[in-house]
C-alpha cells in the first residue's frame, strides 16, 4: 500500500474519532482474500445523527485533501453507512447493525492495525510484516522437513523389517 493512502486512512480514522465513532478498527485486506479493496475502517455511532455526523465529518476531511468518495450508500436510513474510496472502505455502523454483520469475523484474514501502525513510515511497516512471514515460512518448512525425515526413516524401517 501507497503511503498516499495510508494518509487518507488516517485522514478518515481521524475524522472518526473526531466525531466520537466508538470501537474503531482498521483492517489491512489480506492480498489473497477476495477483498476489493485494501483497508477497511469501521466505526460504531450511537445513534443516526452521530452516524450521518461521522460519515459528513469523512467525506469533509477528505474532499479537502482531494480526494471524494468514490460511492456512499446507506446514508439517509444511517443505520450503515459505507464511503467507498476504491482503495479503503469505511463503514459506520450503527451498534446494532454492526454486532450483526460482524465484519471483523468476516474478515478475520485482515490484519488488525491501530492508528500508530497506520501512521508508521511505509518501509518500517512492511519489513515488519514481511519478518513475521519470513518467520512464519521458515517454521512451516522445518515442520515440513521433520514430517518428510519421519516418513523416510518410517519407509526405511519398513523396508529392512521386510527384507
Amino acid at each position: 500500500m501507497s503511503a498516499q493512502i495510508r494518509t487518507q486512512v488516517a485522514s478518515a480514522v481521524k475524522a472518526c474519532e473526531e466525531k466520537k465513532g466508538e470501537e474503531i478498527s482498521i483492517l489491512e485486506m489480506d492480498k489473497n482474500s477476495s477483498a476489493f479493496t485494501d483497508y477497511f475502517v469501521i466505526c460504531s455511532g450511537k445513534n443516526p445523527r452521530q452516524i450521518q455526523a461521522i460519515a459528513d465529518e469523512v467525506e469533509l476531511r477528505l474532499k479537502r485533501e482531494g480526494v471524494p468518495a468514490n460511492q456512499v450508500e446507506g446514508y439517509n436510513q444511517a443505520d450503515w453507512v459505507l464511503l467507498d474510496y476504491v482503495d479503503f472502505v469505511v463503514h459506520i455502523f450503527s451498534e446494532a447493525t454492526r454486532k450483526f454483520y460482524d465484519l471483523e469475523r468476516l474478515w478475520k484474514s485482515a490484519r488488525k492495525l491501530t492508528v500508530d501502525e497506520l501512521r508508521k513510515p511505509i518501509a518500517r511497516a512492511r519489513k515488519a510484516s514481511s519478518d513475521s512471514r519470513s518467520a512464519e515460512k521458515a517454521s512451516g518448512a522445518r515442520r515440513s522437513a521433520k514430517k518428510s525425515a519421519t516418513r523416510a526413516g518410517s519407509t526405511s524401517r519398513r523396508h529392512k523389517s521386510s527384507k
